[in-house]
Formats: C-alpha cells, structure tokens, sequence
C-alpha cells in the first residue's frame, strides 16, 4: 500500500517547524503542549525516548484538543501500535523496515519513514513513501547535502531533523524538497524543567513565522 500522504501533508504543510520532544516528567506533558499549540505549533512529536511518553501522549491526546499528537523513534511494530493505541494521528521513525512497513499497511495512522541515502530513498519509493524525514540532518550532510537529491529524486519532500535549531531552519526551509523542519529548540529543556511555559509559548509563535524565502 501506498504512504498515507493525504493525512500526513496536512501536518507537514501546515506548519514550519513541528516540535520534537522528549517528556521527562509526566506532569509537563499537558502544559507543554498547550504552550506549544498556543504559539502556532499545533503538530508536535513526542518521542518515545523515556518511560513515560506513551503515557504523555495519551494524556496529551486526551486533554488537550488543539494538538495534533505524533510519535517519534518509533523503531518497530510494538513501538508503532502502542503509539497509535495512545492515540498518536502520525508516527515517526528514523528508519523503514519491512515491518514498519506492514505496520503501517494495516493501520490508519500515517507514518513518516526516515531515509538519508539515495538508496534508501529509493527502496522508500519503492514501497510507496515519497514524504521522508531526513535525520540526522547536519550530522548526514545538512542541507547542501539535501539540496543535491532534489534533482535527481524530485518529487520526495523532507522534514530534515537532527541538528536543526532556528538560525540554520530558514536555509533549510529555502530548499525546494523540504516541507517543514523538526526541531526541539522551541521547548529547551531549562525551560520545561523551570515551567517556563510563556517562554515555550513565545518561541514557538517566533518558529511559526518561520517560512520559506521568496
């Protein structure tokens, strides 16, 4: 079956940046996603990086009804039917593998498959994925590296993560194969451990005007 594309480039066109996060205390989920939707930042990837994300997702999809909750390092099919049991609308992995592949066959819920080498993108292709996240982003070549498989593998479009903070976002964004970025500096870590959630507001409000050059 092909990549759900219909439901997934809604959330990657409806925003610049979509945030990536790694919840630590349970207790911030609510509040964090709030401050994000606030500032314009609807979409938000939680990570499966802790104990308690599938249980922060879950709260998240449960309280708060403005975000649009996705699962992040979702690494295989155990991974990928717990997020969507938590209620994740989009899932996101660093890789695919046939698994992931035949997760995502039999679920509604779309996923968002890493790739980086040209053969990878393509065995992606193959399998019906022409919405990719790029990552490590900087660490796998960054966006010179990006821009030079726009020509030969046109119609692929990116979300580039890894290394991706507000000063390199707009280069990024100028790229002619790149939908939107993810990024975890709209919510630092000082600031979800200080409850600074204004703070977090305001960044993601600045990161939402983020926009491609003309």
């Amino acid at each position: 079956m092909a990549q759900k594309t219909d439901l997934l480039l809604p959330v990657m066109t409806g925003q610049p940046v979509i945030p990536v996060i790694k919840i630590g205390r349970l207790a911030d989920a609510v509040p964090l996603a709030r401050a994000l939707a606030r500032g314009g930042l609807k979409a938000i990837e939680i990570t499966l990086r802790t104990p308690v994300a599938l249980d922060a997702i879950r709260l998240v999809s449960n309280e708060v009804e403005e975000a649009v909750i996705g699962a992040g390092t979702i690494l295989n099919r155990k991974h990928f039917e717990g997020a969507v049991e938590a209620g994740s609308r989009f899932i996101v992995s660093p890789g695919l593998t046939p698994q992931l592949v035949a997760a995502a066959d039999e679920s509604s819920v779309p996923l968002l498959p890493g790739a980086v080498t040209s053969s990878e993108i393509m065995t992606a292709l193959e399998a019906g994925y022409s919405l990719l996240k790029f990552f490590p982003a900087e660490q796998a070549g960054g966006a010179a590296y990006l821009k030079s498989l726009s020509s030969p593998l046109a119609g692929v479009r990116f979300c580039p993560t890894g290394g991706v903070t507000e000063k390199n976002a707009p280069t990024y964004l100028g790229l002619p194969n790149v939908l939107c970025v993810g990024g975890s500096w709209v919510a630092p870590d000082e600031l979800v451990a200080d409850d600074k959630w204004a703070q977090i507001e305001e960044l993601a409000r600045q990161a939402a005007t983020l926009s491609k050059p003309r």
